[in-house]
């Protein structure tokens, strides 16, 4: 990757949100970089630029690419509409430029941390009380970016260390697998092939097709499902090729909330790792932003479950494309919003999507929760946690284990033919969640006061030896 381009102290500084764009409506103006054709060696087009539109116009379609696998994935494997999806994930993006005042070169596709959710909530009680689920989230979410660009971002630590950030996103993806076992139990063979293709593409091609592994492994499944016969091409026939997505309104089950809920600290780490990924990459600072980008974020997501589409988070895999084309231009991502918007008014593509069969979604869904929870891996890396401190290692172990084995905690309710109806559900997710959070509180407060948490790491403890070394892991986010 190139080294992002400094920022000149006149023109690019983003200290102050409304530079570079409208101040009543937040829309950007944005300068042609250069010639609006080449971008020389060492620089990078910055989000106030661009190149000339056709090029613009053809990176803006390839951050729909970019997205298309994963987005399309969550309204399949949980039985939403992928049209309607795609409708929401497109006005969650223009409206993330629009409150972002084209700052924050992002595209918003569908949270795969809201699958479990999802599943279990029309499972019991049906698509409604799902989309109210979603709209709580999205609620919630706007509410802490609003706190955060008023109080600023470092409270979120303090709440949530990266022992206990950590230990939530890893328990939901795997908390996920008997659902990608599911489906890779109808098609094995399919599922095999597409996680071999995946794999495959990962190591064998570089920059932007090995970052869209998903999308060429999904098309391969595809391919080998349709050769195998387990494609069922006649709802695509009876389709139009013109038409408004299908609508569906929420319902609200307070039974089903509290499963939904976990999931705003994953959005709250998504969104505040894509801000600080963005701002590394161009030399920004970006960090007067983040409140709006979780504001945007949440409203994005409220919009999608008023609709019946999938909560929204901003994507890696468009990273990836900047990363690749060295082109941060939010006017890409004005492009990718209006391109997505026009597919999903289209319900013979919208029908096309909704064909992959299980096969394929169970192979990619292996690949895909299983990445999810190496990604709450990742945070405790990238954070440098030391598991000597007990604290730490009791917090992630426990939430672990609640969410793995998906321990169910029913309050009231009533018992019809040996199953509890009705009641408030904490599921694995909420129960691995809620408990990261009081046992590393309630550990750390004891340990502080019983001089319990200060012994040095030894050779029996640590194996490893990182834990030896002085300064090289952290027990508490203030070390």
């Amino acid at each position: 990757m190139t080294s992002p381009q400094t920022p000149s102290d006149d023109t690019h500084s983003s200290d102050d949100p409304s530079s570079g764009t409208n101040r009543i409506l937040g829309t950007p103006r944005w300068r042609l970089h250069g010639d609006g054709r080449h971008i020389s060696p060492g620089e990078v087009v910055r989000p106030d630029e661009r190149l000339a539109w056709p090029a613009t116009i053809g990176i803006g379609m390839q951050h729909v690419v970019a997205m298309f696998g994963a987005t399309f994935l969550v309204p399949l494997l949980t039985g939403f509409p992928p049209s309607t999806t795609l409708f929401f994930s497109a006005i969650g993006t223009l409206l993330f430029l629009l409150i972002t005042g084209g700052k924050v070169p992002s595209y918003l596709g569908s949270s795969f941390a809201l699958i479990a959710p999802i599943t279990a909530a029309t499972a019991s009680h049906g698509m409604g009380s799902a989309l109210g689920g979603v709209i709580a989230v999205g609620a919630l979410l706007a509410v802490v970016g609003v706190v955060v660009h008023l109080a600023g971002a470092r409270w979120i630590d303090r709440v949530m260390p990266p022992t206990v950030t950590g230990a939530i996103v890893a328990l939901i993806g795997f908390n996920l697998a008997p659902s990608a076992w599911s489906n890779v139990q109808q098609a094995p063979v399919t599922a095999v092939v597409t996680i071999a293709a995946i794999l495959l593409v990962t190591v064998l091609f570089r920059g932007l097709v090995g970052r869209l592994s998903i999308l060429f492994g999904v098309l391969a499944g595809y391919l080998t499902a349709a050769i195998r016969g387990e494609v069922d091409f006649s709802a695509v026939g009876q389709a139009a090729w013109v038409g408004l997505p299908t609508f569906h309104a929420p319902s609200w089950e307070p039974s089903v909330l509290v499963m939904f809920l976990p999931v705003v600290i994953v959005l709250i780490a998504e969104n505040v790792g894509h801000v600080k990924s963005v701002a590394a990459m161009t030399g920004d600072n970006l960090d007067p932003l983040t409140g709006r980008a979780l504001l945007a974020d949440g409203l994005s997501t409220v919009l999608a479950g008023i609709g019946g589409g999938s909560g929204t988070t901003t994507y890696a895999e468009n990273i990836g494309v900047m990363a690749a084309t060295r082109v941060y231009s939010t006017a890409a991502y004005l492009v990718a919003g209006l391109f997505a918007l026009a597919l999903s008014l289209v319900p013979k593509f919208g029908a096309l999507v909704a064909t992959i069969p299980a096969g394929v979604l169970g192979g990619a869904a292996t690949v895909l929760y299983g990445m999810i929870g190496m990604l709450g891996v990742r945070i405790w890396v990238q954070n440098r946690v030391d598991f000597s401190d007990p604290v730490n290692l009791n917090t992630a172990a426990v939430a672990l284990i609640l969410g793995i084995a998906n321990y169910t905690w029913v309050i009231g309710g009533q018992s019809v033919d040996g199953q509890t109806v009705g009641g408030v559900v904490f599921n694995g997710i909420a129960l691995g969640s809620f408990g990261a959070i009081a046992i590393y509180h309630l550990m750390r407060v004891i340990s502080r006061a019983r001089g319990t948490g200060v012994e040095a790491a030894t050779p029996a403890s640590a194996p490893a030896g990182a834990e030896l070394r002085p300064g090289e892991l952290r027990r508490t986010p203030e070390e």
